[in-house]
């Protein structure tokens, strides 16, 4: 039936545009089209007649039974707080007494007197059908709406006579019935909307009574919560420890070598060789889940190793990350309430807090960081490799292999954006770091800082520059690796923090190792990229020179041995024309004049008397051979 988020989306919906006079009147206008569906609206005109009141079998056959009970309740609740917010910014400075306290107290009332209808009939749970969830859903609003009437009553002046601090154990036992629900809920569905309602209404107002209760401020809520329990409701009691079985049992702090580190609650905070104390028992709770949290994720991390992707160990972080947000709340809050108690910022409790909060929010971040990271690479992006080709999920109709293919260049890129999107929101989590109260008057923890962030910024650039280099543009990749290398020797210069215990998660802190990696590949890659762009620049005058027709351009027949750079042969210029007189390189030639008159070795003799008398033999032969001409031009008669 899902009562609770019915209820949390049209308070976010209405609240978000307006006020809860603006939430009165979208709930009167949704109370009359649901009682038009349901026939139970008063025609124009006609007189009043009331109706009867709602079954379980009603409600079983039709939700926008349950719809009406909710909204019904919903709009006497805004009812009351509108009247209260009115008075708030009138009379900020004076309590809500007479007629406008009652008129408040009543509109309450009857906000729970519809609640409790709602509970009275899913506990009929043959008729409606409702689930264990959903009683539980509905008794934990209506124990919220009961709160909220108790708190009204002893805030603001209607103490009945009785100004011990007992009064408030009604405003305690409802609200810790609707918190330990709650809570049991939320570890059951894992749903935020539950953790929402926890943090801005439930918990806010145990503490409030709790003070008011005289409960010392280093019992947590949820220990107030447990202890006040109604646990008299037997059924109550085993719905909920169905959900969850520790759900109502109290915290006893273990003994020393019973129980591991991660599983105990601390009592100190360390920060940059200080020790602060923690002052509230709800930062001490939240740390320890901190640490269980972070221990898991070890655990985790040493168990899957290499087999696990990138996505999967990422969302390993987000339990750490969330437990890390819950403390860097309960630590502003414990803040706001000094503050609203006038505590001077000199006080020890107020100086452990700030010191607290300093330490709880640079844990958030640096785990958000290596969240980041995780997603980025294993070596940060250092290096870029190909992605293997994706394998065939079913062979070929002609029976041939399937060809495997580079990735496209489009996908690299993309790949790139993602990477840079990442190393964006690191830049950006160290740069919140420095705005954190105390941060920046520590010289030598910004100067860690400064090394942290120039790394980063270099590996952004390195992988801006590999983007460049894709879409063949070597200059502009040139000149972002030069960037990169000078930021990445900034960031070797820089002082390094106190090196940590090792553990497989990764967080901000980067190591010596390898801002020295990333130095030495960028001195590698600059060189590479230098070459590229002076192999382009000659290609590029080369290409200028035969465009134009300069006159040191030769003719492609004396560029035979060169491949054309443009892809291309210039027809234009095959040949010089027209023919230049210049010299032409050929073999040298040798002339042997000696030949004739040097007997050399291993040649034999001429001689040279018989040569004239062969060749005037031969001649007379000749002679001889020829036919006598007849008649004139050799022609007989």
């Amino acid at each position: 039936m899902d009562i609770t988020k019915f209820i949390v989306d049209h308070r976010d919906s209405a609240l978000l545009l307006g006020d809860y006079s603006t939430y009165r009147t979208q709930l009167s206008r949704r109370l009359l089209t649901v009682r038009k569906k349901l026939g139970r609206a008063t025609a124009k005109n006609a007189k009043y007649s009331p109706k009867a009141p709602i079954t379980a079998e009603e409600l079983g056959r039709n939700i926008e039974f349950l719809h009406l009970l909710l909204l019904t309740s919903e709009r006497a609740w805004a009812h009351a707080m509108h009247m209260k917010a009115s008075h708030s910014e009138d009379n900020a400075d004076k309590n809500i007494t007479g007629s406008t306290r009652w008129h408040i107290m009543s509109r309450l009332h009857k906000a729970i007197k519809s609640a409790d209808e709602v509970v009275e009939l899913l506990s009929n749970r043959a008729s409606s059908g409702a689930s264990d969830t959903d009683l539980l859903e509905a008794q934990a609003y209506a124990y919220s709406l009961k709160g909220a009437e108790e708190f009204e009553k002893q805030a603001e002046g209607l103490k009945d006579n009785d100004v011990s601090p007992q009064r408030w154990i009604p405003c305690l036992t409802n609200y810790s019935a609707a918190r330990v629900i709650y809570n049991a809920l939320l570890k059951s569905t894992k749903k935020d909307l539950f953790k929402d309602i926890l943090a801005g209404t439930t918990d806010p107002s145990i503490r409030y009574a709790a003070y008011q209760h005289r409960i010392p401020r280093t019992v947590g809520v949820a220990a107030v919560s447990k202890k006040f329990f109604p646990r008299s409701e037997s059924e109550l009691v085993q719905a909920v420890e169905k959900l969850d079985a520790d759900a109502l049992q109290q915290e006893d702090p273990a003994p020393s070598g019973s129980t591991s580190d991660a599983q105990k609650v601390p009592n100190t905070i360390a920060w940059r060789n200080r020790t602060a104390n923690i002052v509230d028992a709800a930062i001490g709770q939240a740390l320890s889940s901190v640490n269980s949290a972070s221990a898991q994720l070890t655990t985790y991390l040493k168990t899957s190793g290499s087999s696990a992707s990138s996505k999967d160990i990422a969302a390993a972080y987000d339990d750490v990350l969330i437990a890390s947000q819950d403390a860097v709340d309960a630590t502003r809050r414990a803040i706001d309430e000094l503050e609203k108690e006038g505590i001077d910022e000199g006080d020890a409790r107020m100086q452990d807090l700030r010191v607290t909060s300093l330490a709880v929010n640079y844990d958030l971040i640096a785990w958000r960081v290596g969240r980041n990271r995780v997603l980025i690479g294993s070596d940060d992006g250092i290096a870029f490799s190909p992605l293997p080709p994706p394998k065939p999920r079913r062979p070929r109709k002609d029976g041939k292999p399937w060809v495997e293919r580079e990735e496209p260049t489009g996908r690299k890129l993309a790949r790139l954006r993602e990477r840079v999107a990442l190393y964006d929101a690191i830049l950006q989590s160290i740069d919140s770091i420095k705005e954190l109260g105390g941060a920046v008057r520590d010289s030598g923890f910004v100067a860690e800082l400064d090394g942290q962030r120039a790394y980063f910024q270099a590996l952004k650039c390195l992988n801006l520059s590999h983007s460049h280099a894709f879409l063949s543009s070597p200059k502009q990749a040139l000149a972002l690796c030069n960037r990169a290398l000078s930021l990445s020797s900034q960031a070797v210069e820089a002082p390094w923090p106190t090196p940590s215990p090792p553990s497989n998660a990764c967080k901000l802190a980067v190591s010596t190792e390898q801002a020295k990696s990333l130095n030495q590949k960028l001195e590698n890659l600059t060189s590479h990229y230098r070459g590229l762009v002076a192999l382009s620049q000659l290609s590029a005058n080369s290409d200028v020179a035969a465009k134009t027709q300069m006159t040191n351009a030769a003719p492609v027949v004396e560029r035979l041995d060169e491949y054309p750079a443009s892809g291309f042969v210039d027809l234009t210029n095959l040949v010089t024309w027209p023919p230049k007189l210049k010299p032409v390189p050929v073999k040298p030639l040798f002339f042997d004049v000696a030949w004739n008159y040097i007997d050399y070795p291993g040649r034999g003799k001429r001689s040279e008397e018989q040569q004239p008398e062969k060749m005037l033999v031969e001649e007379k032969k000749a002679e001889e051979s020829k036919p006598a001409k007849k008649g004139w031009f050799g022609f007989g008669r």
